[in-house]
């Protein structure tokens, strides 16, 4: 998970740069670097490794300047190098510092070569530079430059760019990435969260999607996506550095929601090895000698994971048992035909899921933690450790854990698979491209809580409610169904739709919401007559599906649409209304969303 900070108004401020950035270190620490301008030039030290690496640099050899960015990189796209680090510098002209992926990063590289530009690293973002110096080339202001290079760029991103001929100001911008300015007396700064602000000041402005803003001394400008100036409140926000705030947001959920793009990026980059590929925690022969594979969870997590069960079996032809971690070494489970226990668990401390690896790990399987806390116990204790990197998460309900689980999963049912021989290369480079894409595509879905909050204004009346799914999107039907019941209270039950017409279909009744999850794959036609069967009965029909396969239910209620993407994924993105549709039925209900009643953020007693 990248970080980005920023200051401009301080004199000497390398060092308050380098500080900032170790309040963001958790967010990455393959390479780092920062960028000052002393009023004639650039001045740039770059490291690989964590913030101690660019510590001894920038103490041998301070930094001047009274204005400049910093970085901490998790790598994404290039290995893990001094040239693949940030800041990138363009024609000694521009310099940027960049979180997300720009998803059509080849393209403009190549335009940008053909006409001369010189690319010194592997990695996507370094194209914010060239295209900088390319708009302004032609004569463009700053501020034009940002709108080209918007224009010209798709993607999730937050960046900062400064400019040789613009030495007094910073321009940054974001989409379905994290991204603050912060205001002082006589200075300003900008950070990819708060936390790196706030030993520098509690006024912060949040941009929102598409925006940006013009950076100086005496405070900020920002534009929306038409270039227009608007006007975006300022938060007070905690005193506090050790305090998450909610970012300008109603609820740590709804925050957590929007920062789903962030986190599923940054959990790829866990499963990205220093060749740009797919990659697991674990050697070739390792993952050649998995004959078979149980997964332990509970709750969301479990949810995970039967997900992942299709994606392995699938993919990798591995057999995989999904156990409920409470449950596993209760019922004397036979063991000796599994070679791995995969936990999964986003504190690392739920105490079924811990139990249960513990029984695995005794039964002599190789364990695997699946965790979002690094030094959390199941970390310590698995065998072999798969990051999420979905950063904290304060909510009581999962929502960017699960999707960043769903990332890390995907991620490593390719790399089994490839290490078998069982998928060619390129099914396993266009899985990968699918998967960067999903930043972006996410951040489109985001746009879609306007037209859910007319849906959830009429779902917060019913008294219980139905989930469907077939295939890789049974579970999250299993999975949108608990979102509903522990944020709104409405009892709801997820069901794969075949199953229907063996017992469930007798529980429609007039006006009972049926919420459907459909994908444009070799199933639909079934699946949209499953849900024909309901809609006979009276069912009130919600649908969630791609832009492809909306044609095929008309006679839903309701249709909720989110970008085509490959069917296999369909469950991350899928995944993101279901989360606003929950989110904005219990705020319509009034219900205490970031704690429901009963309910702890990690489970840890039996």
């Amino acid at each position: 998970m990248c970080g980005i900070v920023g200051a401009v108004g301080l004199i000497n401020c390398g060092d308050t740069l380098l500080d900032a950035l170790r309040r963001l270190e958790y967010r990455g620490y393959d390479s780092a670097g920062i960028v000052t301008h002393n009023g004639n030039g650039f001045e740039i030290a770059r490291s690989v490794g964590k913030l101690t690496s660019l510590d001894s640099l920038v103490r041998k050899k301070p930094l001047g300047g009274n204005i400049g960015i910093g970085h901490t990189r998790w790598a994404t796209h290039g290995g893990v190098t001094e040239e693949n680090a940030h800041p990138h510098i363009a024609a000694d002209r521009v310099v940027i510092v960049h979180n997300g992926i720009i998803e059509n990063h080849r393209q403009l590289r190549s335009r940008l070569e053909q006409v001369g530009h010189v690319f010194r690293s592997d990695t996507d973002s370094e194209v914010l530079a060239h295209l900088y110096v390319d708009a302004l080339n032609t004569g463009l202001s700053l501020t034009e430059a940002t709108r080209n290079v918007l224009d010209a760029i798709e993607g999730a991103y937050a960046f900062a760019a400064l400019a040789n001929d613009y030495p007094d100001m910073l321009v940054v911008a974001r989409n379905a990435s994290p991204l603050a300015i912060g205001l002082g007396d006589k200075a300003s700064f900008i950070g990819s969260d708060a936390i790196a602000l706030a030993h520098l000041t509690r006024r912060v402005i949040y941009l929102k999607d598409n925006d940006f803003a013009i950076v100086k001394a005496e405070g900020a400008t920002v534009f929306d996506v038409n270039g227009i100036s608007v006007e975006r409140d300022e938060v007070i926000v905690a005193a506090s550095p050790g305090l998450v705030d909610k970012g300008g947001y109603r609820h740590y959920m709804e925050k957590e929601i929007h920062e789903q793009p962030d986190a599923i990026a940054h959990s790829l980059a866990a499963m990205t090895g220093t060749d740009g590929r797919i990659a697991a925690p674990m050697s070739r022969e390792q993952l050649q000698g998995i004959s078979s594979i149980v997964m332990l969870a509970a709750g969301t997590s479990h949810y995970a994971s039967l997900v992942a069960r299709y994606w392995i079996e699938g993919l990798a032809r591995v057999p995989v048992t999904c156990e409920i971690a409470s449950e596993y070494r209760y019922r004397k489970p036979v063991t000796n035909h599994f070679s791995m226990a995969i936990a999964i668990s986003q504190s690392g401390e739920s105490l079924d899921t811990l139990m249960a690896m513990r029984h695995a790990a005794e039964s002599g399987l190789q364990t695997v933690g699946l965790v979002n806390v690094p030094g959390s116990t199941v970390a310590r204790e698995a065998d072999v450790v798969m990051p999420t990197r979905a950063g904290p998460e304060i909510g009581v309900a999962s929502t960017k854990a699960f999707t960043a689980q769903l990332t890390v999963l995907i991620s490593f049912s390719v790399a089994l698979a490839e290490a078998k021989r069982v998928i060619t290369p390129e099914r396993a480079n266009k899985i990968h491209s699918q998967i960067q894409a999903l930043p972006g595509l996410v951040g489109r879905a985001l746009t879609s809580f306007n037209s859910i909050r007319t849906i959830s204004h009429d779902l917060a009346s019913a008294r219980s409610a139905l989930f469907l799914g077939r295939d890789v999107l049974y579970p999250l039907a299993l999975e949108g169904a608990l979102k509903l019941k522990e944020l709104s209270y409405i009892h709801a039950e997820g069901f794969a739709s075949g199953e229907m017409k063996h017992g469930p279909i007798a529980l429609i009744e007039d006006g009972l919401p049926v919420i459907a999850m459909l994908a444009a794959d070799e199933l639909l036609g079934k699946a949209a007559s499953n849900l024909r069967e309901a809609s006979a009965r009276g069912g009130n029909i919600i649908l969630l599906t791609d832009e492809r396969a909306v044609s095929e239910v008309d006679f839903a209620q309701s249709v909720i649409t989110v970008p085509y993407i490959d069917p296999l994924l369909a469950p991350i993105l899928l995944a993101v209304p279901a989360q606003i549709l929950a989110y904005l039925t219990a705020v319509e209900k009034g219900t205490d969303v970031d704690q429901p009643r009963n309910l702890a953020k990690s489970v840890t007693v039996e």
